[in-house]
C-alpha cells in the first residue's frame, strides 16, 4: 500500500463498461449485467494493482448543473441513459456500498468538478492522485502528482496512464492547453461549441504558436498576428462562443464538499453483501479476486 489517492470517476467508468463487455453478459432473471461487471471488474483491478491508501467514487447527480445556466444546450444532444444501463446503474451503487467507498455527488456540479476539487485539495496534502476514467476531459487536471488512468476497452486495447508528458503527446498540446483546445474546436460529445470552422489541427496549430486564448486574441486585435484572412474572420467572430466555451470545459476545483481524508481510507468491506452481489449476478469470477477481511491485503489472484 501506497499514500495514493485512487478517485474513480463513477459514470465515466459505467458507460466504458457498458461499452467495452458484451451484452450477452444475463444473470438468470434476465438482467443485463456487462456494465456492473465491467464496472466491478475495473475497480478491484485498480485496487489490485495501485494498492492505494485511499479510495472514493465520484458519481454526476441526476440534475442539471451550474454550466446549464450558462449555456442552456449544454449536453442538450447528449442521449438519454438507456433503460439497460439505469437499471445496472443501481445494482453498481449496491456494489460501491458494500465496498464501503465513499460516494461523492452533489448537485449543481458533475463528477468532474468534485474530482477536481478532491485532487487539489489533496495535492495540497501531499497526497499523489490517480483518477480511473474513460473521460478525456480530465486531463486539464493532470499534473506530477495527479494522473489519469484509463482502462482498455477489450482485448485488443490497452490501459494508459497519463502523466503530463503524455497528455502533451496524446493532444498536441500541454495539460494547461487542454481547455483552450475545447475553447477553440467545441466538444460535440458536451455540446460545447467553440468557434464554428476551426478543428483540432487548427486549435493545436493556435495553440502551439500564442499558447493561450487570450494571447490569441490580443495579438489578433493588436494586429501582430499573422493569421490568413479566413482564420481571422473566423475567429472574430467566434469570439463570444469562444470564451463561453472555454468556461463550460473548465473544471471547477473549488465546490464545497463534505470531505474528510481519513474517512476515505481503504477500510473492510461488507463481505456478505458484495458476495451476495456477485452471486446473484453469475459473477464467479470476481468472487475469486475479492480482497481479504481488510482492503489492505493485496488480492491473491489477477483478473486476468
Amino acid at each position: 500500500m501506497n499514500e495514493t489517492f485512487l478517485i474513480v470517476d463513477g459514470h465515466a467508468l459505467i458507460y466504458r463498461a457498458f461499452h467495452a463487455f458484451p451484452k450477452t453478459l444475463v444473470s438468470a432473471d434476465g438482467q443485463l449485467t456487462n456494465a456492473v461487471y465491467g464496472f466491478s471488474r475495473i475497480l478491484l483491478k485498480s485496487i489490485q494493482d495501485f494498492e492505494p491508501k485511499y479510495l472514493a467514487v465520484a458519481f454526476d447527480h441526476k440534475e442539471k448543473t451550474f454550466r446549464h445556466e450558462k449555456y442552456v444546450e449544454y449536453k442538450a444532444h447528449r442521449p438519454e441513459m438507456p433503460p439497460e444501463l439505469i437499471s445496472q446503474s443501481e445494482i453498481i451503487f449496491g456494489v460501491v456500498e458494500a465496498m464501503n467507498i465513499p460516494i461523492f455527488r452533489q448537485a449543481g456540479f458533475e463528477a468532474d468538478d468534485l474530482i477536481g476539487t478532491l485532487t487539489l485539495a489533496n495535492e495540497a496534502k501531499g497526497i499523489d492522485n490517480l483518477v480511473v476514467s474513460g473521460d478525456k476531459d480530465l486531463f486539464q487536471l493532470v499534473t506530477d502528482k495527479t494522473h489519469v488512468f484509463i482502462p482498455g476497452r477489450g482485448k485488443f486495447s490497452v490501459d494508459k496512464e497519463y502523466t503530463p508528458s503524455e497528455v502533451e503527446k496524446k493532444m498536441g498540446v500541454t495539460v494547461d492547453q487542454i481547455v483552450d483546445l475545447k475553447a477553440l474546436m467545441g466538444d460535440a460529445s458536451d455540446n460545447i461549441p467553440g468557434i464554428k470552422g476551426i478543428g483540432p489541427k487548427t486549435a493545436v496549430g493556435l495553440l502551439q504558436k500564442y499558447k493561450t486564448l487570450e494571447n490569441l486574441y490580443q495579438a489578433l486585435e493588436s494586429g501582430e498576428s499573422d493569421l490568413s484572412s479566413m482564420i481571422k474572420a473566423k475567429l472574430v467572430l467566434g469570439k463570444e462562443s469562444a470564451f463561453l466555451s472555454q468556461e463550460l470545459a473548465t473544471i471547477k476545483r473549488d465546490i464545497p464538499i463534505d470531505y474528510d481524508l481519513v474517512n476515505c481510507e481503504v477500510r473492510s468491506y461488507d463481505k456478505q453483501k458484495i458476495v451476495q452481489i456477485f452471486t446473484e449476478y453469475g459473477f464467479k469470477s470476481l468472487l475469486k479476486v475479492l480482497p481479504n477481511d481488510e482492503f489492505e491485503n493485496s488480492l491473491q489472484e489477477s483478473l486476468f
